[in-house]
């Protein structure tokens, strides 16, 4: 085992979320709201954003940040001039690591190459554009704002901008959708050459018009053709699948994703982000989340609305909904350093798991085989 001590070296990201959207999509659990006819304050909430901070520096002194990811809603709404201004106190607040990488996702219909620029001179490196399929009439059953040749325009617009990090958020069993159309879909994305894709599965999650009205979905059958002839395609293409939903290039894995499926640390700005802090003098680990709407965001920034300690419970169940989404699995020495816990705590577990043909563990690694993969559910529940 490592004889470093737990959470000695532990990466740390920042995840900023922005919330506001053109429209609120049918299938979205997110933490969105529709822009309203007053706009969006950006000024005030980047400066917000940078208040909730400074308020938390205090818990990261001396740390290094290795990844930044602006997510949503729709971030591409933010001027380039708002983005420039909120990395410009981020720069002066925090100790970056050099060449970090930066993303900010887009939405098509939201951006164009004069709007792209803007955000690369502002200094982010990296984009994820959200086209969730390359078909009319599935964006219009989806309730996207854009087409398919604003999605590609979009991607056109993202290279010419200059951009060499791009990820395509990509979607498949969508209503009424058979295999051939899903693998036509991913084709069309595929031929745009984005260094990487976020390909998965539409699911109903509640608290959404998709889960109150269910759509007609492909049956378990067809999702199974379309998810392992849509594997068999993206590494014919020279993609590599390095999370179970998540597949790169070589070279453009997601690093800031990686922090996470890896249990790392990340710093949580924005109305209802999500964070997760290690302590390493007071051996804790510490959830927890902003407040939720913009309005009560805006006036109180540095106030969380949820924030706890993590049990040995919560950290065993935590650490492995997260890295056994990898198929190359992780360190045994990882289980320690992340979560301060003996490996005898999951070992009994891990053996019921290898019994099942779910695991597979070596003297230094543990990873899921392609049946565990398949039944990660399954694996947790011994979790």
């Amino acid at each position: 085992m490592s004889s470093l001590p737990p959470f000695a070296n532990m990466p740390l990201s920042l995840y900023i979320h922005i919330p506001w959207c053109v429209r609120k999509c049918p299938y979205c659990d997110f933490n969105s709201h529709a822009v309203q006819d007053e706009g969006i304050p950006e000024a005030a909430y980047v400066q917000a954003l940078l208040a909730d901070l400074d308020s938390q520096l205090p818990h990261i002194w001396g740390r290094s940040i290795h990844s930044i990811f602006i997510g949503g809603g729709t971030p591409s709404l933010f001027s380039p001039d708002s983005i420039q201004t909120l990395l410009s106190g981020l720069r002066a607040r925090l100790n970056l690591q050099p060449q970090i990488e930066i993303t900010l996702e887009a939405n098509p219909g939201t951006v164009d190459k004069a709007r792209f620029a803007g955000f690369r001179q502002a200094g982010i490196n990296r984009l994820s554009i959200g086209i969730q399929s390359l078909k009319d009439e599935a964006l219009r059953a989806l309730g996207r704002i854009h087409n398919r040749q604003q999605a590609i325009a979009a991607v056109e617009a993202a290279v010419h901008a200059g951009f060499e990090r791009i990820n395509l958020d990509l979607m498949f069993g969508l209503p009424q959708q058979s295999v051939d159309s899903a693998l036509e879909d991913l084709q069309t994305g595929l031929a745009l050459q984005p260094t990487h894709l976020s390909w998965y599965q539409l699911t109903l999650e509640p608290n959404t018009l998709f889960y109150r009205h269910p759509p007609p979905l492909p049956d378990d059958d067809r999702l199974w053709d379309m998810q392992i002839q849509g594997q068999t395609l993206l590494a014919k293409q020279g993609y590599e699948q390095y999370e179970v939903s998540a597949y790169a290039r070589p070279g453009h894995r997601c690093q800031h994703n990686l922090n996470y499926w890896l249990f790392g640390d990340y710093v949580a700005l924005g109305a209802g982000a999500h964070g997760k802090i290690s302590h390493v003098q007071q051996q804790a680990v510490r959830r927890y989340s902003k407040l939720r709407h913009p309005r009560a965001y805006l006036e109180a920034p540095h106030h969380e609305q949820i924030a706890h300690e993590l049990t040995a419970e919560d950290l065993r169940i935590e650490f492995m909904l997260n890295a056994l989404r990898l198929p190359e699995g992780f360190e045994r020495t990882l289980w320690t350093e992340r979560t301060g816990l003996e490996w005898s705590a999951i070992e009994e577990r891990m053996q019921a798991a290898i019994v099942q043909g779910w695991l597979v563990l070596s003297p230094t690694h543990i990873r899921p085989t392609a049946e565990g993969l398949r039944f990660l559910d399954e694996i947790l529940m011994l979790f």
